[in-house]
């Protein structure tokens, strides 16, 4: 997740470049790994030239997603610059092909701002810089993936048996994971999106789509209103202290409501099967037990306070315009059930 840290003031403003440069290799190195992995190929582990050139089909994926970070982070670092606020660079969190899980390659990337924000303008210019310039990108990256999906056989390449299974229409195998949709989402695939468009039980086999999924998550995900992500920024910045406590107080009800039935139902599954009746299909729908993992996130580690800058004040007018276009861009990001196994 990317989610700018802050501390207590340091006086040290140097950086740690061959830190930060050796987390980007290795974050390269392992998105390449994973978008082999989601592309449907292998990697070749036997000899050092094999291995580089097995990791020749990841570069769309790696390439798409190290930008939307890049620019992400980048974002928070000029933002804080432009406020004289010392930060660090980027440091990229490189995670290496986990088996059994969703390995994407990367945990994202964080910078860290040394010093207490001076004021609520610079607040809200370092706290927006990030998702908002992230979600060009992603948005981006979707529009190019609608446009250019590659032919319909592409996915016989990766999944031959679907030829003699009725194609895209052949059942779901169970077990399968599923994507979940958001209001952007749906708006570009009626726009924009072609009529052999893949089901989202297989988009994570197109790099582009992919990443642009993933990146609207990610900036949905850092949109959230609460604590010191980059929402929670926003929302004091923009409702002041008061405001933003009860902004959060909130949101955390409502990913609570959108998460228990899912996660009721599972500790049935386990507990006492006969009784996942009682729990109305449609429900479930609409419902993802991985919130329930957020809430305690946010509500033990991340925290939902957030702290005064130096000088707390009204946003300016452009600013306060600004903040509410961030809002509408959370709205269509946030994707209620980002997951779900068939």
């Amino acid at each position: 997740m990317s989610f700018p840290i802050f501390s207590k003031p340091a006086i040290s403003t140097s950086q740690n470049y061959p830190l930060h440069l050796l987390l980007f290799l290795l974050t390269v190195v392992t998105t390449l790994w994973a978008g082999v992995f989601w592309g449907g190929y292998a990697v070749n582990v036997t000899s050092l030239p094999l291995f580089i050139l097995s990791l020749a089909p990841g570069v769309a994926y790696s390439a798409s997603l190290l930008l939307f970070l890049t620019v992400h982070e980048f974002g928070h670092f000029f933002a804080a610059r432009r406020h004289r606020v010392h930060a660090t660079l980027p440091y990229y969190i490189p995670v290496p092909p986990l088996p059994s899980l969703l390995s994407l390659g990367t945990m994202g990337a964080v910078i860290k701002v040394r010093e207490r924000i001076p004021g609520t303008n610079s607040l809200f210019d370092i706290g927006v810089s990030g998702p908002m310039g992230g979600f060009v990108v992603c948005l981006g990256l979707l529009v190019y993936g609608f446009l250019n999906l590659p032919p319909v056989d592409f996915i016989y390449t990766i999944h031959p048996e679907y030829v003699t299974q009725g194609g895209l229409q052949a059942p779901v195998a169970a077990g399968t994971l599923v994507l979940g949709k958001n209001l952007l989402w749906i708006g570009l695939e009626h726009l924009i999106g072609p009529k052999n468009l893949p089901p989202m039980t297989e988009m994570y086999h197109y790099p582009f789509l992919f990443t642009g999924w993933l990146g609207s998550l990610v900036t949905a995900l850092n949109l959230l209103p609460v604590g010191q992500l980059d929402g929670g920024h926003i929302s004091y910045a923009l409702f002041g202290r008061k405001g933003h406590a009860v902004a959060a107080r909130l949101f955390l009800l409502f990913i609570v409501f959108l998460g228990f039935p899912s996660f009721l139902a599972l500790l049935l599954s386990w507990l006492k099967p006969e009784a996942m009746t009682l729990i109305p299909p449609e429900m479930l729908r609409w419902s993802w037990s991985g919130w329930m993992l957020w809430t305690l996130i946010l509500s033990r580690f991340v925290g939902l306070n957030h702290p005064p800058t130096v000088h707390d004040h009204p946003l300016t007018t452009g600013r306060t315009l600004f903040a509410w276009l961030a809002i509408v861009v959370f709205v269509v990001t946030f994707t209620p059930v980002p997951f779900g196994v068939v």
